[in-house]
């Protein structure tokens, strides 16, 4: 049990980084590295606000503070199911999230691959499948409808 615990509260002291915004003199935004923050595997929306929103905006529409920084705009993620003809393409998000899928299919690879960074914050496979899965099910609940 105590290896297990020590293993999710890995997270909390990473060495990884992510992308956060910060603004140069000048007033443009650009991309700065900062240090992991745990949040909790069970909570979709938190790992979105946590991991996602920096670049596509709280409300996922491809707004956020990041965005400008990028060389490709995030997408807005709450339009996926009207862009796939009504059904919301789970296997597809679920593989760009782990970071299965070919760069061409995001233009440039701007966004971290998950999958890799919840590998390396546990040795679990189950948590990063449960992590992977509840952001999947999160962005699938915020679809337009």
């Amino acid at each position: 049990m105590r290896i297990q615990l020590a293993k999710l509260l890995l997270p909390t002291t990473a060495l990884l980084t992510l992308s956060a915004v910060c603004y140069s003199q000048e007033g443009q935004t650009k991309i700065k590295k900062v240090s992991i923050e745990y949040t909790n595997p069970g909570s979709g929306q938190e790992m979105f606000k946590a991991y996602c929103a920096p670049c596509h905006g709280n409300d996922a529409k491809g707004t956020g503070p990041a965005a400008s920084a990028l060389k490709k705009a995030p997408a807005d993620l709450t339009l996926l199911t009207k862009k796939n003809h009504g059904k919301f393409p789970l296997l597809e998000i679920q593989a760009f999230i782990r970071g299965d899928t070919a760069p061409a299919a995001h233009g440039s690879r701007d966004m971290p691959m998950w999958g890799d960074i919840f590998r390396s914050v546990s040795q679990s496979p189950e948590v990063v499948d449960l992590r992977v899965r509840n952001l999947r099910e999160y962005i699938e609940k915020i679809q337009e409808k």
